[in-house]
């Protein structure tokens, strides 16, 4: 077969961010406001410090009113809900973002579902779960939103195809599965408990990825000219003694069967923050027609 297409998200991820860097110019100049983004971090989580240093980053460049919270690693449930109340509170702030994973002594879902369900960009909140699931108008998980634009621009019209979602978390491939489901695709949910699962994979004409595990999805699992969404970031050795990213799957295998893929790094995770600030954005345009 041809060559397979490595799907660029980092190059989307930049056009999207622009994109939303000429309506926020737009708002200032029509409204005097900008949409404004909190970021909630508790402890010192590397990977989490580096994610949300990069978020905090965009929201600026984008030309939004950017709040960055970093708090203890032993602040107490009780401290991080009233600052999230706080939050909600302020007319300044249209998203919040508390970023996971929380410290064992923080319930993780009652923080998410004490966030004001239309400042929720994560799109975590069970209401906005509730709505995307009934088709109604909902703040959406970014990377499941990322892969969804990625997919589109790739294929134009979904309708009819057979999509098959490896991995069933509520961060990713159950709101992933709504989405394919509302482009009128047949969906599969699939996971490290199903039957036969290289046989199911195979039956798809789109195959997304979430299962954090590293490169478990091989060539052979693939079917012919189908377009590949790796959602995965795992680190593994590599061979100078340091560590390199990879995907859930084997991307060399996959070369040559599948249509396009997403590379890791380089395709979904650009997607996520884009699509963050997006939900920031939208979230303040449905707030200020609220008034």
């Amino acid at each position: 077969m041809a060559d397979t297409h490595l799907i660029d998200g980092k190059a989307f991820a930049e056009r999207l961010l622009a994109e939303i860097g000429r309506q926020v110019a737009d708002l200032k100049a029509q409204h005097g406001r900008v949409p404004g983004l909190a970021v909630v971090i508790v402890g010192e989580d590397p990977a989490s410090q580096v994610y949300v240093k990069n978020k905090v980053e965009k929201t600026k460049i984008a030309g939004m009113h950017s709040v960055h919270h970093v708090l203890p690693a032993d602040t107490s449930q009780a401290d991080l809900l009233a600052l999230v109340e706080k939050l909600n509170a302020d007319p300044q702030i249209n998203g919040i973002l508390v970023q996971l994973p929380l410290p064992d002594q923080i319930d993780e879902a009652a923080v998410i579902n004490a966030i004001d369900p239309d400042k929720d960009v994560d799109g975590f909140h069970v209401v906005n779960a509730g709505r995307l699931a009934t088709g109604q108008e909902a703040l959406v998980p970014c990377t499941p939103t990322g892969c969804l634009l990625l997919l589109k621009d790739r294929l134009g019209s979904l309708s009819g195809k057979s999509a098959v979602v490896v991995g069933r978390s509520n961060i990713v491939g159950k709101p992933m599965a709504q989405l394919l489901l509302r482009e009128s695709c047949t969906v599969t949910i699939a996971h490290s408990r199903t039957r036969d699962l290289p046989a199911v994979c195979r039956a798809a004409d789109i195959l997304v990825a979430a299962v954090g595990k590293a490169q478990m999805i091989k060539g052979d699992w693939i079917k012919p000219g189908a377009v590949v969404i790796d959602v995965g970031i795992n680190r593994i050795p590599a061979a100078n003694g340091k560590t390199k990213l990879v995907g859930d799957v084997a991307t060399q295998e996959a070369m040559g069967i599948a249509a396009a893929i997403t590379p890791v790094p380089g395709g979904v995770g650009p997607m996520t923050i884009a699509c963050l600030l997006d939900n920031t954005l939208t979230a303040f345009r449905r707030q200020m027609k609220k008034g």
